[in-house]
């Protein structure tokens, strides 16, 4: 399924219904008082989170979306029936805005959670809303009231608890793959993963979380170079980031550095987060190699792992490690557990 991450709807809340001008005719009452219903209200349009869906591709292919009219009020004070709402499901994580504005709607994170985008009008009142004293047989009434229309753009940001970050084929996929049921394409070439893929990992009993596989960035992601600048916006939900960088680099402590730089570049709150280093294909590793990295230290507070993920070396000790950060950050504010 192709992944789309962002969309431009176009919206209409539906027209109220008319009021009705009419009046009592009975077999003894020949000129009986008003009794013409009021207009049913206009649908409105509604955008609400569903987590069985991952992203906005519906919204490609179709960009107009309106609610029902309000039917008409009737004789004998009948209120018109009120026009159906148009819900309009995205993904958890979608931010809403105005077009015309930018100004944010709404941020659509837990499962549904809705917000009303466009109003229907109001059903217009029967004449017999209008009959006083003094005008006791109104002769006209209200028509109904135009719905709400406005452009939304919608934009999509993944809900993980810890991105996986590096270079183009620095083993993100290979990883994911081995400790979840994802299956990312893999391939011995860069920028193998064009779309970002979620994966949920079994961390013991009962508990688990997501990891999100994002494309490979390259130095100057933030200016739009390589394929990074497209999804730089899915690790801001993170809770923690995994800066993964292949053993057989020249210099791991200066690519990692290049990461971090992106990141901050892109967003300074998100390379605040807390980040573990990964050195990845250890396989690829001789004994003089595996020397020289056991002198390497995480150039931050956190710890560095060096795994594996073809012989599985390390894979465990790294899962343990990306769970104890999880759990702990969602200890601390206090957000619903990933399950």
């Amino acid at each position: 399924m192709q992944f789309i991450d962002q969309a431009s709807i176009i919206v209409k809340a539906a027209r109220g219904g008319n009021g009705c001008v009419s009046f009592r005719r009975e077999k003894y009452v020949p000129k009986g008082g008003p009794n013409g219903g009021d207009g049913g209200n206009g649908g409105n349009v509604i955008l609400r989170a569903d987590q069985h869906m991952n992203t906005l591709l519906d919204f490609r292919y179709r960009k107009h979306y309106a609610a029902e009219h309000g039917s008409h009020g009737q004789g004998s004070n009948k209120t018109g029936r009120s026009g159906a709402d148009e819900v309009l499901k995205v993904p958890c994580g979608t931010i809403v805005r105005d077009g015309q504005t930018g100004e944010v709607l709404a941020d659509l994170v837990e499962h549904g959670q809705a917000v009303t985008v466009a109003r229907g009008g109001k059903g217009g009142r029967g004449n017999a809303q209008f009959a006083t004293s003094t005008m006791q047989a109104p002769r006209h009434a209200e028509p109904g009231q135009p719905g709400e229309s406005l452009t939304v753009e919608l934009e999509l940001k993944l809900l993980a608890d810890v991105g996986l970050v590096g270079f183009p084929n620095a083993g993100k996929s290979t990883l994911i793959s081995k400790i979840s049921a994802a299956r990312p394409k893999i391939a011995d070439y860069p920028f193998t993963t064009l779309v970002p893929s979620l994966g949920i990992v079994r961390a013991r009993e009962y508990e688990n979380f997501v990891v999100a596989d994002l494309p490979g960035l390259i130095e100057g992601a933030h200016e739009g170079k390589g394929l990074g600048i497209q999804f730089l916006r899915h690790i801001e939900r993170t809770r923690v980031l995994v800066f993964m960088v292949e053993c057989t680099s020249q210099n791991i402590v200066a690519d990692y550095r290049v990461l971090l730089d992106e990141l901050r570049s892109f967003s300074p709150q998100v390379s605040q987060k807390k980040s573990i280093l990964v050195v990845t294909k250890l396989d690829l590793a001789d004994e003089k190699l595996r020397s020289k990295l056991k002198k390497l230290r995480h150039p931050g507070k956190t710890g560095t792992f060096f795994i594996s993920s073809v012989t599985g070396e390390g894979v465990p000790e790294l899962v343990d490690a990306m769970w104890s950060a999880v759990d702990k950050d969602r200890s601390r504010d206090g957000r619903r557990k990933t399950g």
